[in-house]
């Protein structure tokens, strides 16, 4: 039988990938002020430029999702990450908006949007009795990948120019995807392990299970199980508010307190996502022992993380102490993280075991589809207004009506779902 500790190499594995996947995003949002004033851009044309990014991911990753669940999801996940590493590395080549937004399109759209659906498909593939706690600890990448990136990369561009912040980290990515090429193992390739859709007793697999699935099969079933559907909408939700913030804040804090590019990148994001590191573990730990006994606990917490995390919004807006205002990024950064440890566990809770990488897609395709209007939203407030203070409230509000509506529909529909899709 395969190592039993192997499936916390592949945590490992993919816990790297996943850093440089987030990593390679926030680069963008710390040297975004560097790129406007380097090519006479606005505020609202920067916004539309990361909007573009976002619109262009979300309409590949249904592509991702099909590739997922039909081929070697191993290498779907590593080449994805060579591809978008390969297109970072051309975004500090790029001398204009035109290639600025064609390299970094590419990066997100031909490369991201490939990687998140297999990989979160396999990491549930090796864990099933620890899944919550492992995508929790796999989601601690991202707190640690933006916080890296966002010192790292306004570091590097006060030093060298924002160009050398895109070369350094794509050059980072090409030399994990060989690692990823020469230790990353598709789940079936061993047959000490059985897949976890056959730990349902044979009479109980649903009909049809090993047909190969469509391109829309994963939005067929997203849009037609109402937990999946409700959590797909807080995804959005969630997704909105989070491109919002972290592609203005580090502007916020260079424009209204005089912050370089280094301090702004680091203090944007680390108190935000040391919280949010903590938060995380916590809440994919009380996830795993109280979710076995009763499922829709699962989104009452994700539903509680959006309304507690709302506050801390709502008093961002107002505050001009730079020290309470860092408590706040804090105080949203920790509940964020009850959401952020629930979202696949949920998913796949309600979701058939051939379908998880396809519907991943379709939860991540719509949630970024409305995410990526937050930036030029956020972008053409700020100009109206003179600020983005004021834009701290209207995230508030999406995420307090998002958790109220999560917890209805736990209670109305989650555990029936959940049955459903297990054949209990």
């Amino acid at each position: 039988m395969k190592n039993k500790y192997y499936k916390w190499e592949v945590l490992a594995l993919l816990w790297v990938a996943y850093l440089l996947n987030q990593a390679d995003r926030q680069v963008f949002n710390t040297v975004l002020p560097a790129i406007r004033d380097s090519l006479g851009l606005t505020d609202t044309s920067v916004g539309l430029i990361a909007t573009v990014f976002n619109l262009f991911y979300a309409c590949m990753v249904p592509l991702g999702g099909w590739a997922g669940d039909r081929f070697s999801r191993k290498w779907v996940t590593t080449l994805s990450i060579l591809f978008w590493s390969v297109a970072t590395m051309f975004t500090g080549l790029a001398n204009g908006v035109v290639m600025l937004v064609l390299m970094r399109s590419m990066a997100t759209g031909g490369g991201e949007a490939f990687f998140g659906p297999a990989n979160y498909s396999l990491l549930g593939q090796y864990h099933t009795d620890t899944r919550a706690r492992a995508m929790s600890i796999h989601q601690t990448s991202y707190y640690v990948g933006v916080i890296l990136a966002g010192w790292l990369a306004g570091k590097i561009a006060d030093s060298l120019g924002w160009k050398y912040s895109f070369i350094l980290f794509g050059a980072a990515g090409i030399l994990w995807g060989i690692v990823m090429i020469l230790r990353l193992k598709d789940y079936s390739d061993d047959a000490g392990w059985v897949p976890a859709r056959s730990s349902l007793p044979a009479r109980t697999q649903p009909a049809g299970e090993n047909a190969k699935p469509g391109l829309l099969d994963g939005f067929k079933t997203v849009f037609t199980t109402p937990t999946a559907l409700a959590l797909t909408l807080g995804f959005s939700a969630f997704i909105f508010v989070i491109t919002g913030y972290m592609t203005w804040v580090p502007a916020y804090l260079q424009e209204e307190f005089g912050q370089n590019q280094e301090m702004a990148g680091l203090h944007s994001m680390l108190w935000t996502y040391i919280a949010a590191f903590v938060g995380v573990l916590l809440a994919g730990t009380l996830s795993d022992k109280i979710g076995v006994r009763d499922h829709k606990t699962r989104m009452y917490i994700q539903g509680a993380g959006l309304i507690l995390g709302s506050i801390f919004l709502f008093l961002m807006g107002g505050c001009r102490i730079l020290w309470i205002l860092y408590a706040c990024f804090a105080g949203w950064g920790f509940f964020r993280a009850f959401f952020d440890a629930n979202i696949y566990t949920v998913l796949y809770d309600v979701t058939p075991a051939r379908l998880h990488a396809s519907c991943s897609s379709a939860m991540i395709t719509t949630g970024f589809a409305v995410g990526a209007l937050a930036p030029v939203i956020l972008g053409a407030m700020k100009e109206h207004t003179g600020s983005l203070a004021a834009t701290f409230p209207l995230l508030g509000w999406v995420w307090a009506l998002t958790g109220i509506a999560l917890f209805i529909v736990a209670k109305a529909c989650y555990q029936k779902d959940y049955e459903k899709v297990n054949q209990i």
